[in-house]
């Protein structure tokens, strides 16, 4: 949406998420996300860190359940999303303000780890009306050949 901060954070989870449902039943996943900048010293010659960013975080819904369930304390994370202003009045009645981010996209990085990709029933958080009609989101259609799926059959060239 037009006016809304986005921003793409990388770091680490402090703990495993926290999924919670509402009254009505809806998921919520809650975990905050940690972002140390490291520099390099000259003069030390030494790898220095800064100061720390921890940051809450929350995802709704179904995506809640797959985060709960994908990621855990000190996995390395991507995640992009709009910042969410929020105040509040504390137990002692002082007036508080909270900067969170609402998650719109999350994924661990790779580039100290390897992932297995396992695709969610469902297809996907696309309004019923937009998904397709297949069972299988990502299928190939039939009658059509798949250059990825297919090892050999264009030879060693990619199929581009």
């Amino acid at each position: 949406m037009a006016g809304e901060t986005v921003i793409t954070v990388i770091g680490n989870l402090t703990a495993d998420p926290e999924l919670r449902y509402t009254q009505n039943g809806l998921p919520v996943a809650n975990f905050t996300i940690a972002s140390t900048p490291r520099n390099f010293d000259r003069a030390s010659g030494e790898w220095k860190d800064g100061d720390a960013l921890f940051l809450r975080a929350s995802v709704w819904r179904e995506f809640a359940e797959h985060v709960a369930s994908s990621l855990t304390k000190g996995s390395r994370v991507i995640a992009s999303g709009r910042l969410r202003q929020r105040s509040y009045q504390d137990r002692e009645g002082n007036q508080r303000t909270s900067i969170e981010l609402e998650i719109d996209e999350i994924g661990p990085s790779l580039r100290y780890a390897t992932a297995q990709v396992t695709r969610a029933a469902g297809g996907g958080s696309a309004p019923r009306s937009q998904q397709p009609a297949a069972e299988e989101q990502w299928a190939t259609p039939q009658g059509s050949s798949d250059a990825w799926g297919a090892p050999g059959q264009y030879g060693d060239d990619t199929p581009f």
